[in-house]
């Protein structure tokens, strides 16, 4: 993890940063100087604190908008300005879609797409009014991008997500840069309902070219650069943080074969 102070006064909101991704973020922030506000709907289960930081918790559920316009207000208001809002929350079950009531699929697009679509809105509202702007990640996926068989409603939004945040790049230029982080898949307290024992844990990582799953501080540190004067110029722009992506399977299919 960084230990360079390049975030120092800023303040940030990640919102569903109290555990996996989000609290990984969380402390990277905290380590490169910034004032943190974890928002989430429940509290963490302990302090999220790093090189002598340490998290502020609030509580928020992101798709209720009042509230979400009234956190980041609040935020601004108690720590003098509002620099960087991470849009984090999110994720979703195993739903085929033709499986399940239509109201499930609704709200998983509304968790992972609208939420932060009005987030990402009042967050402008704050920042627009400051000498130098701000800047927002949103924190996306290579479900966005490849077919999501089982959770096509969550790579539909993830994919919405993207082409949102290089819309508001132009739309807010040049006070607020928004970019988003394209994530593959990473290593958290949740892996194991997914991916099984550490045995599983390493199966599934050695898929990855790079041989492992991402660490939520990894993650962290991309936001931190993209949230720093290096990345000044970065806007509208994707990154991709998945290892090198997945081994096309006709590869192995062609290596059985021989």
């Amino acid at each position: 993890m960084t230990h360079r102070q390049e975030l120092s006064g800023r303040v940030a909101v990640v919102t569903g940063g109290t555990r996996g991704v989000g609290a990984g973020i969380v402390r990277t922030l905290l380590a490169a100087g910034a004032v943190v506000v974890a928002a989430a709907r429940r509290p963490p289960a302990g302090a999220i604190e790093a090189a002598g930081g340490k998290a502020e918790f609030r509580a928020l559920d992101v798709r209720d908008p009042e509230a979400g316009a009234a956190l980041l207000a609040a935020v601004a208001a108690d720590h003098g300005r509002l620099d960087l809002l991470v849009n984090n929350a999110g994720g979703t079950p195993y739903l085929p879609l033709a499986e399940g009531e239509a109201e499930r699929h609704r709200r998983i697009l509304e968790l992972n797409l609208i939420a932060p679509l009005l987030l990402s809105r009042s967050a402008h509202a704050v920042m627009r009014e400051q000498q130098d702007g701000g800047a927002i990640v949103m924190i996306g996926s290579v479900s966005g991008s490849r077919p999501s068989p089982g959770s096509a409603a969550y790579g539909a939004a993830k994919a919405g997500l993207d082409h949102l945040a290089r819309s508001l790049a132009v739309e807010w230029a040049p006070t607020v840069r928004v970019n988003t982080l394209v994530l593959g898949m990473v290593r958290t307290e949740a892996s194991a309902l997914h991916y099984g024992d550490e045995e599983g844990v390493a199966a599934v990582g050695r898929t990855v070219p790079l041989g492992r799953l991402a660490q939520p501080e990894e993650v962290g540190e991309a936001v931190v650069f993209l949230a720093s004067p290096r990345a000044a110029y970065i806007s509208g722009a994707s990154l991709l943080l998945h290892g090198g992506g997945e081994r096309p399977a006709f590869l192995d299919a062609a290596t059985a074969n021989r």
